[in-house]
């Protein structure tokens, strides 16, 4: 099956959602006003349930139907934007200062909105579909939230599907893979406590830059001596901060950062060796090393099932050849993660073709991505919940 005829001719349509979502950016779970513009969507699309506030600021519809009984499937679409000053200088850019839809979650949202209108039209399923609109993907947990507001259980959700648009796949074509597909995430911060003095004198002091700028060295050692070669993970320091004068060695100083892994086993050795390296240092120069490490979203594991399912539907809208059934994984965080931990589903990348990176001040959603999406998503519905 081809581009539905149907998600053709509402790419306009579909395209000026996005836009208007574009336009006024939300962050974390203070999605209020797009949030809003989602209901007033499926409530006009004749959803027969359109449920707020979960996960917070999360929403779902339920759409049923027209052949009988069946069970339901979730959809799963991310609401927020990220704290970025936009410098696309399209029409429709960002007209919030800070904030920009960096990551096409407009996109997201508005391709989930047109395949819920079209469902909605059509009903050409037995059972239901809920399509979910979730906040705070960017750090905050929505995923995490909703699932533990019951959402799962609350529908009787019994398989859960996601998408995420990728830079640099060409437009009609879409990524996937069985198992891990995206990173566990976790965050540390790592605040070194010396002894201050003044610059001409270090011989006084216990210099905390000297200790914290071996330990930015020693940490990348957790890729290259204390993990497997054939295992992934990522160390990477992101911060440092110390000091306010030329002539003052400072008391302290601070460094913080992200570690990316595929397996939990690998995950807690990295935890395990961030603390030993931080140990060792401030037992060998006398200072005092404290560590903050927060393990945050697990990793984003496609069951094996769904994701042939997923898969052969991509391959039905574009073409077998224009589907990637084994990419390596992505070592970015994505908090569908929880919800494939509740359920059975998979995630798919669609390519968003030759543009800036994701959470790149320049980066746009193409909107011919529009009814590639819609399709994919139109079909996997009516494909899982066949009479």
């Amino acid at each position: 099956m081809p581009i539905l005829n149907r998600a053709a001719e509402m790419q306009e349509e579909v395209a000026g959602w996005r836009r208007h979502l574009h336009q006024t950016p939300e962050l974390n779970f203070d999605v209020f006003q797009t949030a809003a513009f989602v209901v007033d969507k499926l409530e006009a699309f004749g959803c027969d349930e359109v449920v707020t506030g979960l996960g917070k600021t999360g929403v779902v519809g339920i759409i049923r139907g027209r052949k009988g009984e069946g069970p339901t499937i979730g959809l799963r679409a991310d609401m927020d934007a990220l704290p970025i000053n936009e410098i696309t200088g399209k029409p429709y850019a960002s007209t919030v200062a800070g904030k920009m839809h960096a990551c096409g979650h407009d996109g997201h949202t508005a391709m989930l909105l047109g395949a819920a209108k079209y469902l909605a039209e059509t009903r050409n399923f037995a059972g239901s579909v809920a399509v979910i609109f979730q906040p705070a993907e960017e750090g905050g947990g929505g995923g995490n939230e909703m699932v533990k507001d019951g959402m799962m259980e609350r529908f009787g959700i019994s398989k859960v599907f996601g998408m995420h648009n990728m830079p640099g796949l060409p437009v009609g074509e879409f990524a996937i893979k069985p198992g891990p597909i995206m990173a566990a995430t976790a965050e540390f911060t790592i605040t070194v406590k010396g002894h201050g003095g003044h610059a001409a004198m270090p011989h006084g002091t216990i210099d905390p830059i000297v200790i914290t700028s071996q330990l930015v060295g020693a940490l990348q050692t957790i890729a290259s001596r204390s993990t497997d070669p054939v295992e992934a993970v990522v160390v990477s320091v992101t911060k440092f901060h110390a000091g306010d004068a030329y002539n003052v060695i400072p008391e302290q100083a601070e460094i913080a950062g992200t570690v990316r892994t595929l397996k939990k086993e690998v995950a807690r050795k990295a935890e395990e060796r961030i603390r030993a390296i931080c140990a060792g240092l401030a037992s060998a120069f006398g200072a005092t090393i404290e560590v903050d490490y927060d393990a945050n979203y697990p990793v984003t594991f496609n069951h094996a099932e769904e994701t042939v399912f997923a898969s052969d539907i991509a391959a039905d809208v574009a073409g077998d050849a224009h589907v990637h059934r084994a990419i390596q994984p992505v070592m970015g965080g994505e908090d569908f993660s929880y919800m494939l931990e509740a359920r059975p589903g998979a995630f798919i990348f669609i390519g968003n073709g030759d543009s800036a990176g994701l959470h790149h001040p320049a980066y746009d959603f193409n909107d011919e991505v529009i009814p590639h999406g819609m399709s994919y998503w139109v079909r996997l519905a009516e494909t899982a919940l066949a009479a």
